[in-house]
């Protein structure tokens, strides 16, 4: 089969390469995935690029999203698996088998049905940043009647936060950095958006909720301020990305205000999170309450143009073609 691979750690021009490599067969409890499009995230340029390494096995088929069709299971699946239309999550997690290839193998649980109407590339969209934005509203409890505050609304992390926290019920406000992304927030269902760089932010957000009860958060250090203007005793600050520089907290002020920080990886999240975040995401997706990003797609032959499109922070969502 035709995939993209890397052996080792560095710069995608100098590392990732796409070859001819023989195609996997499922083991038992596995399927295996003839995948269609497959999603590009930062975490997958980060660990191609040893940011932050993972361990490899020989060699490392890279991304943990896509979309696609089960056309094989292992010992243990229900052969009604195959021909079903799924999209995946932490496809190359712990394992070699990533989506930036014609055909991957992963634990049957992680290969989720489509419902009808949903694209493929909706589907490969998911994955890493749906199931992060689901974590960062839920672990804290239910947010249905609640005020949520999206930073980086029109981030891909931000955009499923803001509809899954709508279609839970929540009412939501979101920052970004200017109009273009303003729009997409408000496209997205936010009930107000802010320019977190304009005078007057934090009195913008306090008139739509004097408190926050949950703020999702990319960027813990450069928000802090605005965070604690609308924090208090029913705030949950919920960080799921690391900036540069680790941030110095203001410890008397965090604890004035009683609330409470936590932290948010995928990788690391109990596997009953992430069975739920599966399940909400499903309803979601069959209600119709999720959309794509704006897309840029690639086609497996420009993997190296596809990451350094992602590292470069490309707005939207980055998605290969797979032949």
């Amino acid at each position: 089969m035709k995939a993209a691979i890397f052996d080792r750690h560095g710069p995608a021009r100098e590392v990732l390469r796409v070859t001819e490599i023989d195609r996997p067969e499922p083991g038992p409890g596995q399927v295996r995935v003839r995948v269609r499009v497959s999603g590009v995230n930062p975490t997958d340029w980060k660990s191609r690029s040893g940011a932050t390494p993972r361990p490899m096995d020989g060699f490392q088929i890279p991304h943990h999203d896509g979309a696609g069709v089960i056309d094989a299971v292992g010992d243990g699946v229900d052969a009604d698996r195959i021909g079903q239309r799924v999209w995946t999550w932490l496809a190359a997690a712990g394992r070699r088998w990533g989506t930036a290839a014609q055909w991957a193998v992963l634990p049957s649980r992680q290969a989720v049905p489509l419902p009808g109407m949903v694209s493929d590339e909706l589907g490969a969209c998911l994955g890493v940043p749906a199931m992060t934005a689901h974590r960062c509203l839920s672990a804290d409890g239910p947010v249905d009647g609640k005020n949520v505050l999206v930073a980086g609304g029109a981030g891909a992390v931000g955009h499923f936060a803001i509809e899954l926290a709508k279609f839970a019920g929540g009412h939501v406000a979101a920052t970004v950095s200017g109009p273009q992304k303003a729009e997409l927030a408000r496209r997205a269902g936010a009930d107000l958006v802010v320019n977190y760089r304009e005078p007057g932010a934090a009195d913008q957000l306090r008139a739509f909720a004097p408190v926050m009860d949950r703020i999702v958060e990319v960027a813990l250090g450069a928000n802090l301020e605005l965070d604690l203007a609308v924090s208090g005793p029913a705030t949950h600050i919920v960080d799921y990305a690391a900036e540069l520089e680790d941030p110095v907290l203001p410890v008397r002020r965090c604890m004035t205000a009683n609330l409470t920080l936590r932290f948010v990886l995928l990788y690391g999240m109990p596997d009953e999170a992430k069975d739920r975040a599966v399940a909400d995401i499903t309803a979601a997706l069959a209600a119709g309450a999720l959309t794509e990003l704006p897309v840029t797609k690639f086609p497996l032959d420009e993997i190296v143009a596809a990451h350094e499109a992602v590292e470069a922070g490309i707005a939207g969502k980055v998605l290969i073609e797979i032949p």
